[in-house]
């Protein structure tokens, strides 16, 4: 039996095929106003899947993949429960669309879209891109719960799955790019709670899937979402974030009935609505239609960063470094040393950081694991003490070790001129100074997992079967990277949807 919201998006529906030419009419409307909003909507409309080059592809298989991976380990999260017990209470079920590592359990499709979301970034362990965005964490639960929602005889193939998550990608994109100022680690909004940015591109794959018309639909929904902007949040895992989630799809799903509005929110430069109220230097530009020769996709010349551990992207530096002179301690005590715990905090003086100027991410002394997952100097204290930093890491006991706190002690933070908060142009670097006066440096250019310097699929493959493995059963979990390996060439995307609980 269909739910009435299945039954509305049938294929063969009356009702779509009217609200589809009425949406065709807007488009005709608006052609023949120049505008930048025109030139996404008229892209969104009018990509193909065989624009998708073999990089994209292979790029964006791994963007879903590691996605997945993370919202499966962020549904163990006490925050994740929070989200999925208020849903449950507050609406009740729905059998539409699937919670990660919850079988059994469906809600709406913007409500999973919402839990889901919260469990891609409750660990902050989800990809990152440049200009700061979190690219997958941004699309992939809308459009999971979109395919979820329609028929079982009309789910989207895997390469036009892959070919709508790519619009998403390529929206956000876009729109970040719009402002010099996005480039930098952001002073006043979290890149992750631009509700202009999510709400914007949100229906962008999530209308492709049910082929209503671009323009009518992503932009309509804005002005029946004008909300207070979030401003940049404690480091911790905040529901709002994920929000935007779930009125980015229903922004989708009324203006799949007919809803319409602004018609240009992203050529406002006035700073008074939309995107440019974010930007002081908001600078858009249109996007070449898809019919020109030469399309190409950002995702071609620039890859993904994934994180090979749960912390603002940031850490990965300092950890680096970190773990450069825990390799030189190591060599000082040879091998009689213990090289752990006790045996480096005896060894260490004091501890030099230099690193980009960012107030929400220097944090001397972490009161919990979120805090932690947004401090320089815990991040760098503990790849010292172990040589790395992990999942565990973040854990209550590791947070609490004496020697821990024994190296934050000794730590101070310079911020270098030439060290800019921006994640393409910065350096981690870390002195230590010794006992005996002897000074050991370590610094970090480009991480391992940075976009200049991607994870192998070999490591990528390790990360996602430690996180997925934490929720699903092994079978489960190699079935899932067999379906999105070869997501391009699935008639349908049953496979991948049936594995995530």
């Amino acid at each position: 039996m269909l739910s009435k919201v299945q039954r509305s998006f049938r294929p063969a529906s009356v009702t779509l095929r009217r609200l589809h030419q009425s949406a065709l009419d807007v488009v005709d409307h608006l052609a023949s106003e120049d505008s930048v909003t025109d030139s996404f909507g008229r892209f969104i409309q009018g990509v193909q899947p065989h624009q998708l080059t073999p990089t994209v592809l292979h790029r964006s298989k791994r963007m879903v993949l590691d996605s997945i991976g993370v919202g499966l380990l962020g549904s163990t999260t006490h925050v994740f429960q929070l989200a999925l017990q208020h849903c449950q209470h507050m609406y009740g079920p729905d059998d539409i669309s699937s919670v990660y590592g919850r079988r059994g359990t469906r809600l709406s499709p913007t409500l999973a879209a919402f839990v889901n979301g919260v469990a891609a970034h409750s660990m902050d362990f989800d990809d990152t891109w440049h200009p700061a965005t979190h690219p997958s964490g941004a699309v992939l639960p809308a459009l999971l719960a979109v395919s979820d929602m329609l028929p079982s005889n009309s789910k989207p193939s895997g390469r036009d799955f892959l070919l709508a998550f790519n619009v998403g990608i390529e929206i956000q994109g876009r729109l970040m790019r719009f402002s010099n100022e996005a480039h930098n680690i952001p002073k006043r909004f979290h890149p992750l709670l631009l509700w202009v940015l999510w709400v914007v591109q949100q229906p962008a794959p999530a209308s492709f899937l049910w082929n209503t018309p671009s323009v009518a639909t992503p932009w309509p929904s804005l002005p029946a979402y004008q909300e207070p902007p979030w401003l940049m949040p404690p480091p911790s895992p905040n529901p709002s974030t994920s929000a935007t989630q779930r009125l980015g799809l229903e922004a989708a799903l009324l203006a799949s009935r007919g809803l319409e509005a602004s018609p240009r929110v992203l050529d406002d430069t006035a700073g008074v609505a939309g995107f440019s109220a974010f930007y002081e230097d908001y600078a858009p530009q249109p996007l070449a239609s898809p019919e020109e020769e030469g399309l190409q996709f950002l995702l071609e010349n620039q890859d993904i960063g994934f994180k090979r551990f749960p912390a603002h992207l940031g850490m990965h530096w300092v950890a680096d470094a970190a773990a450069a002179v825990h390799k030189l301690l190591l060599r000082e005590q040879g091998s009689g040393g213990s090289g752990q715990g006790s045996g480096v905090v005896s060894q260490v003086q004091d501890i030099l950081l230099r690193v980009p100027r960012s107030k929400y991410i220097d944090r001397p002394f972490p009161e919990s694991e979120h805090e932690a997952r947004h401090s320089f100097q815990f991040n760098a204290c503990s790849a010292l003490l172990d040589g790395e930093v992990t999942v565990d890491s973040f854990s209550q006991e590791a947070l609490q070790r004496p020697d821990l706190y024994s190296l934050l002690g000794r730590v101070h933070v310079e911020h270098p001129h030439d060290n800019p908060a921006n994640f393409d142009r910065m350096y981690g670097e870390v002195q230590v100074r010794l006992v005996g006066g002897d000074v050991l440096k370590g610094r970090c250019d480009t991480f391992y997992g940075h976009w200049r310097n991607p994870l192998t699929n070999e490591s990528l493959r390790k990360k996602f079967r430690s996180n997925a493995g934490a929720v699903l059963p092994r079978e489960k979990v190699e079935g899932l990277i067999e379906a999105v390996e070869g997501l391009d060439r699935l008639e349908d995307c049953c496979t991948l949807l049936e594995q995530l609980q």
